[in-house]
């Protein structure tokens, strides 16, 4: 049971919740997730199980997509309604402003962590700090708003889509939104719609099981049905199906050299490519980063490393 579940996360749960109940549900060893989603928040959740927690932080490092509403006029100390309200407006902003503010929030931004949130400082969580009455300040972390735009505007509350690299927070770009129009904003409701390449229509539902025309399927049952096997993660990843013997020097550490790759030679693949190396039934055996581009290989010592193994998994 080595595979990726993707999860449509209720409200009222946390992330670390979610992971707890899949790995209980179906008796996996090990479970983890790609990206956090604040308690209040909705939607895809990745849940890596077994030997495919390896591969957790790689799908962490692919962007969201979000749909966001944020409460304008309102400051809170968590950045979302959840929090104490510490500032109001009662100033009213035209559509046109609203949609300029947005759209000046896309490029690569610098945002400070919210106090309420997981990021550490000094070993202990900020929201730990936050919860003792004390607010360290924390570095300004890079992020990366690749697309964002107004969906709804209901006065005081305006509902945008918006795609973005990993760690951004949410709550702060609406804080941020917020201060740019000067009434002050917090973040109401948000759900994931995508994360990397899996989206809420793949999602399954962590309620009771699915209903089919004989009887409702257990939830345990959905599950085994909806795990995604570790070879259909990170489909831009190259392909090369290796045999027996090299498996067996990929599981005992020799990294890809000139010679052993050249009757696997992918023409298109460049230096700095990911490779999925599977078995002849189709199963992940390694993850490597090449090295070399293959048209060195003629001219390479045989001894010369092609590709560099970043992850091994066994079966």
């Amino acid at each position: 049971m080595n595979g990726a579940l993707i999860i449509d996360k209720p409200p009222g749960k946390t992330s670390h919740d979610v992971v707890r109940e899949v790995k209980k549900i179906v008796g996996a060893k090990k479970a983890g997730h790609t990206g956090t989603l604040d308690p209040m928040a909705t939607g895809v959740l990745t849940v890596c199980l077994n030997e495919a927690t390896k591969l957790a932080g790689f799908l962490a490092a692919e962007e969201k997509e979000y749909l966001a509403t944020m409460l304008m006029g309102v400051k809170t100390d968590t950045l979302d309604s959840s929090g104490k309200i510490i500032a109001e407006s009662d100033k009213v902003l035209p559509e046109r402003e609203i949609r300029l503010a947005l759209a000046q929030m896309a490029g690569k931004i610098k945002q400070s962590p919210p106090a309420y949130s997981a990021v550490k400082y000094r070993g202990k969580p900020l929201y730990k700090w936050a919860r003792s009455g004390i607010f360290p300040e924390s570095p300004l972390r890079d992020a990366e708003i690749f697309n964002i735009a107004v969906d709804n505007i209901s006065w005081p509350r305006v509902t945008f889509r918006v795609t973005c690299s990993k760690g951004t927070y949410i709550r702060a770009l609406c804080s941020d939104i917020g201060e740019k129009l000067g009434c002050g904003a917090c973040l109401s409701d948000l759900r994931r719609l995508r994360s990397g390449f899996f989206s809420e229509e793949m999602a399954v539902s962590l309620t009771n099981g699915r209903a089919t025309n004989d009887k409702r399927m257990s939830k345990k049952t959905e599950f085994l049905e909806k795990i995604l096997p570790m070879e259909k993660l990170l489909p831009l990843a190259k392909v090369i199906e290796v045999d027996d013997n090299f498996v067996i020097k990929l599981r005992q550490g020799i990294q890809p050299t000139a010679e052993m790759m050249k009757r696997h030679v992918v023409p298109f693949l460049t230096p700095g490519d990911m490779i999925k190396f599977i078995n002849n039934e189709g199963k992940l055996v390694a993850l490597a980063q090449f090295t070399a581009g293959p048209e060195t290989f003629a001219q390479s010592d045989e001894k010369t490393p092609a590709a560099k193994i970043v992850r091994v998994f066994s079966n």
